[in-house]
């Protein structure tokens, strides 16, 4: 597997596994490999009949989640007689399925990792417990992960983000998941704990987002850590919750940071939210942009993209910050600095990108105008102080899913999108293709913890190595018929760099 030249954590020189060494004929090769006619009919059935299945499965399917019992209450079976999962209705496996499909063709990278190194199968006896969006693009990563050797037990991180037809097909192709569309806080919990805590089987491996996985670990089962030989990590507040623990002496096992990766930070977060941040907004409130004033707090990766799309549709745009830095840059990209309480009466949509609490208040929503739009673009729900709405004095009207009225004793009404919880996947889907990076990141980390011997990794965080970051980007260049220049020798030696990389220090992001 994959081995390191020295075992000081702060200067570690990474050397990719045999199977990782690819050339890039070789990926073009795969890469340029289509379909044959059968195939083709195939992906051209699945787009037409699971375009709209796909926006049922992302945006609508909580509109019957009220009428019906909780999925708790109810013992399923899939195809085999295995009842070893709570999703929302398994006969809605096979629209999953084509759902499933159709995100392949866009994670084609994934794909490719999956057929290389399944020969190896480098997480054989790997028991990996996993509580992530539940959506085509991670069933994707979930079978990938079955195919190296892994055996999977998985729950959502959000209860609305999740596909339940997704979920289905992954329950009927034998995976114990728990998760559906518009579970309670109960709910989600009850999913964790089903997860963690099953006879006979124990996790020794952990895909968190968000952290509440690791966090239930911690609380309920701290004698699971003796086993687990590390946790991967992908959101700022995940990351966040494990720096916490380390500084307290309290992190248990080895974890890798994904989040901060550069495969993460300059793609998933920039390129995903400024597509997925225009898709949320309309599939929930039909807004025309044009013309809107609207004011985005924070101005990391996940900032930038969505004011970069909301300014090309021609909405002013304005920026608050608690960083100089990205304050800076805000104002150097076009944009006007302001506090929030400055700009606060004026702006038609309110969106929140900071991983921070409490960012937007009840001071801050009593001053809003009539029929101002209230999001938030960050991982947890705690951005907006969505409680300080639940008050006797507010109502609270359903508009339609995801969609709410909060009304004030004066008639002002404002419109809160999800709950305060993560738009773009609760009201709507995000870019495949960056989630491919994304995932073949979260994949590889898996497998490089899973595998590295006693000692090299402490009960710390870790970053990914460049690397590693430099091979996930190579698999998907090839996507685009992109011709990467090569160093000659003498250039190589003037930059002392490898031919091969990493081209960027290990601090570089």
């Amino acid at each position: 597997m994959a081995k390191w030249e020295s075992s000081s954590s702060s200067n570690l020189a990474f050397q990719l596994p045999q199977w990782m060494q690819i050339q890039l004929t070789e990926q073009k090769q795969e890469f340029n490999k289509r379909p044959g006619k059968i195939g083709r009919r195939s992906f051209s059935r699945s787009v037409s009949q699971s375009s709209t299945d796909s926006f049922s499965s992302a945006a609508s399917e909580s509109d019957s989640s009220d009428d019906e019992g909780t999925p708790r209450d109810k013992v399923q079976k899939n195809s085999k007689g295995n009842s070893d999962f709570s999703i929302k209705n398994i006969k809605q496996a096979d629209f999953g399925r084509r759902e499933i499909e159709i995100a392949e063709q866009e994670m084609l990278a994934l794909v490719a990792l999956r057929k290389r190194a399944q020969g190896e199968k480098p997480l054989v006896g790997a028991k990996i417990v996993g509580c992530t969006h539940i959506t085509a693009q991670t069933a994707v990563l979930i079978e990938t992960l079955a195919a190296l050797g892994a055996q999977c037990r998985w729950a959502a991180c959000n209860i609305y983000s999740t596909q339940n037809a997704v979920a289905a097909a992954l329950a009927e192709a034998g995976f114990s998941v728990f998760a559906w569309k518009g579970e309670s806080e109960d709910d989600f919990w009850w999913c964790i704990d089903r997860c963690v805590n099953l006879e006979g089987w124990q996790p020794n491996m952990v895909l968190d987002d968000g952290g509440d996985l690791t966090h239930c670990i911690y609380k309920k089962y701290p004698h699971v850590f003796k086993k687990i030989k590390g946790i991967v990590e992908e959101s700022v507040t995940g990351v966040h919750r494990l720096y916490q623990l380390s500084k307290a002496g309290k992190l248990c096992v080895p974890a890798m940071n994904v989040n901060d990766s550069v495969t993460k930070q300059k793609f998933d977060n920039l390129y995903c939210c400024r597509e997925s941040i225009l898709d949320g907004l309309k599939r929930t409130t039909d807004v025309m942009f044009g013309g809107k004033q609207v004011v985005v707090c924070g101005y990391g990766e996940v900032g930038k993209g969505c004011c970069f799309a909301l300014k090309a549709l021609g909405c002013i745009v304005y920026v608050t910050e608690i960083d100089p830095i990205c304050a800076l840059q805000a104002c150097m990209d076009g944009f006007r600095l302001v506090k929030l309480s400055e700009i606060i009466r004026n702006v038609d949509i309110v969106i929140t990108c900071t991983g921070n609490k409490n960012v937007v208040r009840r001071e801050h929503l009593d001053r809003m105008k009539n029929g101002c739009m209230v999001c938030n673009m960050g991982h947890s729900n705690t951005e907006i102080d969505v409680a300080s709405l639940r008050m006797p004095d507010l109502t609270w009207e359903r508009v339609r899913s995801q969609v709410d009225h909060i009304i004030w004793p004066d008639g002002k009404r404002i419109i809160l999108l999800a709950e305060g919880h993560l738009l773009n996947l609760s009201c709507s889907t995000v870019p495949t293709f960056v989630l491919s990076i994304t995932a073949t990141t979260q994949a590889l980390a898996l497998i490089e913890l899973y595998n590295a011997p006693e000692g090299r990794y402490k009960q710390d965080v870790y970053l990914l190595p460049k690397k590693m970051d430099e091979y996930v980007a190579s698999l998907h260049l090839q996507t685009f018929d992109a011709h990467l220049t090569e160093l000659t020798d003498d250039q190589a030696r003037y930059l002392s760099l490898n031919k091969n990389g990493p081209f960027k220090p290990n601090y570089y992001r």
